[in-house]
């Protein structure tokens, strides 16, 4: 179905380009039909499809793979150090490049060198 963006949901529509029957039961009807000109000539003319519209036309192949999300890990990144079983602590030591000076330290150096 073709509508304006700025319509009501069940509102007035411009055109009717198929239909999808999620659950066609026994009655063996049709699960999905599309005018396939009509909807290229929409995409054509800049209409934008819904989400799940876009997959129901990748399904049928008028569009390309809808764009995937990125997942990604909660949290920091991992430490990769060993850890002892037994103790629950680390087997080696962290790099001391990675080890930060406490502030204080830094700002008693620099009030020296002045």
């Amino acid at each position: 179905m073709a509508a304006d963006s700025r319509s009501k949901r069940d509102g007035r529509h411009l055109e009717v380009l198929g239909y999808y029957n999620p659950l066609p039961g026994q009655d063996c009807a049709k699960r999905m039909g599309l005018n396939f000109d009509r909807v290229k000539y929409w995409l054509s003319v800049g209409a934008q499809p819904s989400d799940p519209v876009q997959k129901i036309l990748f399904r049928a192949g008028l569009l390309p793979p809808p764009p995937m999300v990125a997942l990604t890990r909660k949290g920091g990144p991992r430490d990769t150090r060993p850890i002892d079983p037994m103790s629950g602590r680390y087997l080696t030591p962290k790099d001391p490049e990675t080890d930060l000076q406490p502030e204080g330290r830094e700002g008693q150096e620099g009030e020296a060198a002045n």
